[in-house]
């Protein structure tokens, strides 16, 4: 076949939204780049990677990190953005001040229009994602590039140094981050507890409670970053910021709704249950 026909051919093939995720591998798949990419995949965005770090963990607990070389971090990112056309961009795990400088440095060029960054810092069984020396770098490197960014209250309190025990406590977090220069802000509140899930939106100028009626599981693992996975995708797919939180805060809900039981520590939220057991093309 000739080289002129092919090209025919693939100009005429379906080009989807792109999201790349730059982030930590979970080994147990529920969690990091891992939930990051069924996410993409699972609302209709093709998923493109940057791995940071690489995690030892299974659903009971994080037994150990290794980090990616930083030059190989900034490389991964700044060799994709030279082949496509990426819509929107997730930020997770940043361990260390180094990742975050190659992180800033790559996206700096690049120019993307929607980023996400979700500051992940602690995981559910306690171990530090995040170096102390990491956490300022990762608010003055690369809060000034997010579109959005999405803390649970866990994180809040770190970033701050803040109790947070009320949603009154949330929005008055989600102002501070506001004023660090971020455009938008969605604190998690799945931590809070009582019989609602309530997250605050700040967009700088009015605040949203989403509310859902808090799931009865014990299979929670990677739901930030799959609520922050899924607002990038529909960021991707060019949905307005309230848009987009509200769609990715029904997803998520579904998800956990329809959780799965693996392993013997808090199992992964079902990242396919739209598609009632079929795998997604």
């Amino acid at each position: 076949m000739k080289k002129t026909t092919v090209k025919m051919m693939n100009n005429l093939k379906h080009t989807p939204p792109i999201a790349l995720t730059i982030a930590g591998s979970d080994s147990s798949g529920g969690a990091g780049i891992q939930a990051d990419i069924k996410t993409f995949q699972a609302l209709g965005v093709y998923a493109m990677s940057a791995v940071t770090a690489v995690t030892v963990q299974n659903t009971q607990k994080v037994y150990a990190v290794q980090e990616i070389d930083a030059q190989i971090v900034h490389d991964q990112i700044a060799c994709l953005f030279e082949d496509s056309v990426i819509h929107a961009v997730k930020i997770g795990m940043v361990s260390s001040k180094t990742i975050a400088e190659a992180i800033c440095e790559a996206l700096k060029k690049a120019e993307p229009a929607n980023v996400v960054l979700d500051p992940v810092m602690v995981s559910k069984s306690g171990y530090r994602l995040l170096k102390p020396e990491a956490r300022q770098a990762l608010v003055d490197l690369l809060f000034p590039l997010a579109s959005v960014v999405t803390p649970n209250i866990y994180e809040v309190e770190v970033l701050q140094e803040q109790k947070i025990i009320t949603v009154e406590d949330m929005k008055d977090a989600a102002r501070r981050i506001h004023d660090m220069g971020v455009a938008n802000v969605v604190v998690k509140g799945g931590h809070l507890g009582g019989s609602q899930a309530i997250d605050v939106v700040y967009d700088g100028e009015t605040f949203e409670e989403l509310n859902y009626p808090r799931i009865s599981t014990l299979n929670t693992h990677g739901t930030g970053c799959t609520f922050s996975s899924a607002i990038t995708a529909f960021l991707a797919k060019d949905f307005s910021f309230p848009q987009a939180v509200k769609q990715a805060k029904q997803y998520i809900s579904g998800a956990i709704s329809n959780s799965l039981n693996i392993g013997k520590g808090q199992g992964p939220t079902n990242h396919y249950y739209i598609y009632r057991g079929r795998v997604c093309s």
